[in-house]
């Protein structure tokens, strides 16, 4: 009766037993992740779901990512099939205002100079050793769009997703302490004072909704591999715009992206046990997509400073930086460094326009990336 009253109360410590160091620094970062979203507000949506999962999965012998676990439930279900991050998309399109791009549709040109970081970081990524595969999911982090980052990590580099999705939405949350210091680096005081004019291009109600089904049609014909990306973001737009369909739109914007950002942050964090997370590849994908945000933000600004010369001083190099796909975190960062030199500068809107071409930048980007492995039989 003693003996088995021990090995009783024995049990009750197997999990104390069997927590090892790894365990305990990814339970001391999942806090991290906690902290970081709840205090710090640091994509919170994403950050607090992803820390749980991670405090979860690194539990002895909680089992959650058995075959009958139900933190493998959802990961199989909506992470391994890309229907999490495809639902999000919708959410985003629905959430996306288009117009200021349309009514200055030249600025889409700096949406597609901020990707270029992606591509030059997938030649990092190779040169240091990085499979093809994951090359291409860490160059992806560049884009600064979480949703297109975890798409394409599940899709072709699931054992990378825990630190590819940590990297796109921590950076996301830093762009206003990244973008300003290259901001300030590469253009002189005389160009951050450029008051840019008010662009005034009536965009009619059929414009809006002809635009998003063209997208589709011309960005999935250019590369086909990206039409679950573009097609479900621009579905979203769709939505918005028709006018006839405002409960689906409302449930794209709030219960549906909000239901799937839980699931999303969960299977998300599931993927960081120690022994797939805790080692030097993580680090290296933290650094690569550092990298890559900077380089999307040096040629924004840099491409910007071209317009800039080829208008005769029209147009402010800063709004470059907002080539990225952060929307609308940079834009933000723009206005709010172009009033530091000029309290008559105002370009939010021209911002906006290039944040909302490099969102559809990064979802081409990543298209055409997946067209060419494509093309080279590397994937199918």
């Amino acid at each position: 009766m003693e003996s088995a009253i021990l090995v009783g109360l024995q049990g009750l410590f197997d999990g104390v037993i069997h927590m090892g160091p790894g365990a305990v620094i990814m339970l001391l970062i999942g806090c991290l992740l906690l902290y970081l979203g709840i205090r710090k507000g640091y994509e919170p949506l994403l950050l607090v779901p992803i820390g749980f999962g991670a405090l979860l999965v690194n539990i002895p012998l909680a089992g959650l990512m058995d075959s009958d676990g139900f933190l493998r439930f959802l990961y199989n279900t909506g992470v391994a099939t890309e229907v999490f991050p495809l639902l999000i998309f919708v959410g985003i399109g629905a959430m996306t205002d288009f117009q200021p791009l349309m009514e200055n549709p030249k600025i889409i040109l700096l949406g597609a100079a901020g990707q270029f970081g992606i591509f030059l970081t997938l030649l990092l990524a190779l040169a240091i050793g990085f499979d093809k595969l994951d090359a291409v999911a860490v160059a992806v982090i560049g884009a600064c769009d979480g949703p297109t980052a975890i798409y394409v990590s599940s899709k072709f580099a699931p054992h990378l997703l825990g630190a590819v999705s940590i990297a796109a939405y921590s950076y996301m949350s830093l762009v206003p302490l990244i973008q300003p210091p290259i901001m300030r680096c590469l253009t002189t005081k005389k160009e951050r004072q450029i008051v840019m004019g008010v662009v005034k291009q009536p965009v009619s109600k059929t414009t809006k909704i002809i635009f998003p089904i063209i997208v589709t049609i011309a960005a999935s014909i250019l590369a086909p591999k990206g039409t679950p990306l573009i097609g479900t973001l621009m579905l979203g737009n769709l939505l918005r715009e028709s006018g006839v369909v405002e409960r689906l739109r409302q449930a794209s914007e709030n219960e549906i992206a909000n239901i799937v950002t839980l699931f999303l942050g969960l299977a998300i964090g599931a993927t960081m046990e120690a022994d797939k997370f805790l080692q030097t590849q993580t680090l290296l994908v933290l650094l690569l997509g550092l990298i890559a945000i900077g380089l999307d933000t040096v040629v924004g600004v840099l491409f910007g400073k071209l317009m800039c010369l080829l208008t005769g001083g029209r147009i402010n190099p800063l709004i470059g930086a907002a080539g990225i796909s952060a929307f609308p975190t940079a834009a933000r960062v723009v206005q709010a460094e172009g009033q530091k030199y000029n309290k008559k500068s105002y370009l939010l809107m021209h911002a906006m326009s290039a944040n909302a071409g490099g969102q559809i930048g990064s979802v081409i980007a990543a298209a055409v990336m997946l067209s060419i492995l494509k093309g080279m039989g590397i994937v199918g």
